[in-house]
């Protein structure tokens, strides 16, 4: 019996997309630390003990090519649409009016992207071969944002900045 039902993923799929927008609509309001930039992708990263069950193991192929589609396709419109920007003594982010409608894109890519996958290979596999695709999105992402608020942080604030 499989682990998972074409059902469950997309309902699971759906209810993830929505809290991520949500959770990036709030997370635009407040400071950006250091923390905030690394926990997701470090938190995100345990979801790679789902390969501990081998009907989500893919080939190593197939991981490097999700992962680096992920990191560079998939990333490029979520790092065009975000910058730092310094406000006093602190970093906030910036994200561009097309930020949310991007991260709506990429929900529904993926959601479409597996109801076609899944006729080719087992769900779990679907799911794995999405999550190493999420995952270098994020990494990448994030990886950007972290060298840009290290820049930021490096630069005294001016006079007319505080």
């Amino acid at each position: 019996m499989p682990l998972l039902t074409p059902t469950s993923d997309i309902i699971a799929s759906i209810l993830g997309a929505l809290a991520v927008i949500v959770w990036r609509i709030q997370e635009g309001k407040t400071a950006v630390t250091l923390k905030k930039i690394l926990i997701p992708p470090l938190g995100m990263a345990t979801g790679f003990s789902m390969f501990i069950v081998p009907a989500f193991r893919l080939p190593w192929l197939w991981t490097l090519i999700s992962f680096v589609l992920g990191a560079t396709l998939l990333a490029w419109p979520l790092m065009a649409t975000t910058r730092l920007q310094r406000d006093g003594d602190v970093i906030m982010l910036k994200r561009s009016s097309a930020f949310l409608a991007v991260i709506i894109v990429l929900a529904a890519i993926r959601i479409l992207a597996r109801g076609y996958f899944d006729r080719f290979v087992s769900i779990e596999q679907t799911v794995a071969v999405f999550f190493v695709l999420a995952f270098g999105m994020i990494f990448r992402w994030r990886a950007s944002m972290f060298f840009e608020y290290r820049a930021l942080t490096a630069q005294v604030p001016t006079p007319a900045e505080t």
